[in-house]
Parts: C-alpha cells; structure tokens; sequence
C-alpha cells in the first residue's frame, strides 16, 4: 500500500476509538456522528486490508491487528501535529533562517542596527551574513543561496533583479585630514581637490568609477596609493596621505581623529541602495520581518 493512503484524519478517528472503546465515544469527541465514524473505521479498513475492531454488544476493541496498528498511528499522528507546530513557529518568527548579503560599506552601520532591531524581536531566527560587492550577492540572490541582500548602484547604473525595494539615496563623502586646507569649508568642491592623491581600492571597478566621478569634475585623479579595507584609507587620509571617498551611509562608523567628512559641491555624486528580495523569499517570515526593520533604520540613519 502507499504511504499517502494513510489519511491522518482515518488515523486519529482511529485512535480515538481504540482508546475510547467505542465508536459513539469517540464521534462525540471528535464532532462527529456516530455512522460517520463508522464510515471512517470501515475506509481505514479497506486501506489496511484487515479488520481493526472486533464489534460487540457492548463496545469495540481493537483486534490483533488493530493492537499493532495503534502505537505507529500515534507516532505519526505525534510528528504529523510536531511539524505542525514547527511550521506555526517559522510564521511567528520563533525559529527559521535568514540567509543575507550586503555590501561592505552597508555592514558598517545600517544592516548591524537592523539586526539589532530584528534579534531583539525574533531571537530564535538564525542569521547567516555574507558580505560582497553588489555584482557578487546579486548572482547568489538569483541562485537561491541568499535570501534578501542590500545592494547598490555604486559601480553599475541599474539593477535588474527579483524584486527591489529602495532603502535611501546615498551620497558620496569626502574624507580630508583636519589640517587640509578645505577642512574648514561645509561642501568642497571636487575640483578643488585635482591635485590631491586618491586613496582608492586597487581593483579595475573602483578605479574605473573614481575616475569617472573626477573626470566628470574636469580632471583625472592620481591614485598612487590602492588599498581596500576602510580602516587602512581613513588612516592613511587621516595622516595626510590623501583624500577618498566615503559613502555616507558610512558616516558614523568612519568617524575618527585627525579627518573629517564633507559633502562635495555643487552636486554631490548619489548611489541608490535597495533591498533586493529573492524570489523564493516573497513570502518569507524572516525576510519580510528584517526588511521592515531595514527600511525603518535606513530612514534613522544621518544622511
């Protein structure tokens, strides 16, 4: 016989009988008619192939068969009503995983405080992070390996991905040591700073982009010294090796001695940062539960 001819509801009508000894017994407990449980006895017995109960004038019992059925009944019965609860406790957020990505620059302030906000309410969801480069999470996105990644158009000027919700424009900053010249003004001029060396990672994209914000600016920047971790930029800028760029959703994790951040004049370049849904999360609890406290924290965040 198949195992999905095992109708649960025949099972615990089945039960309720061979513990109740009766048949009127156990439709009352289960809301149901006397003749309709018979039915469901008679169905089960049909599928099983032997008889379950012996009738008598004064009850049922269980048969032989019946006797050896019973305790496997419950035990699927038991992990019928445990998966159960397992599913109620992914749709409450007691439990489950999220799988995020989010690029670097997005781990240093807006997606730690949004899991902040998010394990304070739902602690038994397991968080898995992974960090990248947008051109990197999107592909993971679109595989099924992430569940919901923060992404931006810092290097590419369109995103087409499953779904995207925008989170907040970001512009770019300026990092200048304190002594600098321009530290004092409120907006520094991008072309003010031609002659400046560029602290810039070394790798083709980030290049390629720091020369088209300057070159858009009127001049082509020197960049003599490439590094990528911002810890190591903001200290080479901090003791008056050169100047680089800062997204201000970085702001607050970049403020250091010896450097200051400054919006650049007269149009500060701007990146959009989404929050990109995987398809197969839609309809996820964990993913639908963190990007409300996404959003919610990148409209608190200082722009």
């Amino acid at each position: 016989m198949r195992a999905e001819a095992l109708d649960p509801v025949l099972l615990r009508t089945f039960v309720a009988v061979a513990e109740l000894g009766s048949f009127t017994a156990a439709a009352a407990a289960g809301g149901y008619t006397q003749s309709a449980v018979s039915r469901q006895i008679a169905t089960l017995e049909d599928v099983c192939g032997v008889e379950l109960f012996a009738r008598g004038a004064r009850g049922v019992r269980p048969t032989p068969a019946g006797e050896y059925l019973l305790p496997h009944a419950r035990g699927l019965l038991d992990r019928l009503a445990g998966t159960a609860r397992a599913i109620e406790g992914l749709r409450r957020l007691d439990t489950g995983t999220l799988r995020l990505g989010a690029f670097p620059t997005a781990n240093a302030a807006l997606v730690p405080r949004a899991l902040a906000r998010f394990r304070a309410r739902h602690p038994g969801v397991e968080v898995a992070l992974r960090e990248g480069t947008t051109e990197r999470l999107l592909p993971k996105l679109e595989a099924g390996d992430l569940d919901l990644a923060v992404v931006s158009t810092h290097k590419v000027t369109s995103i087409d991905a499953a779904d995207l919700v925008p989170l907040r424009e970001d512009a770019l900053l300026v990092a200048l040591p304190t002594g600098h010249r321009l530290a004092a003004r409120r907006r520094v001029p991008l072309a003010g700073l031609a002659d400046e060396p560029w602290i810039v990672a070394d790798d083709p994209e980030a290049v390629a982009a720091l020369r088209a914000r300057c070159e858009a600016a009127g001049f082509t920047p020197a960049t003599p010294l490439r590094v990528a971790e911002w810890i190591s930029k903001l200290g080479l800028v901090a003791e008056g090796f050169g100047v680089t760029f800062v997204p201000a959703l970085a702001a607050d994790a970049a403020a250091r001695d010896g450097l200051v951040l400054r919006p650049i004049a007269p149009d500060p370049p701007r990146r959009t940062v989404y929050a990109a849904v995987a398809r197969h999360a839609r309809r996820s609890p964990p993913a639908a539960a963190f990007l409300t406290d996404l959003k919610e924290t990148a409209a608190a965040l200082r722009t």
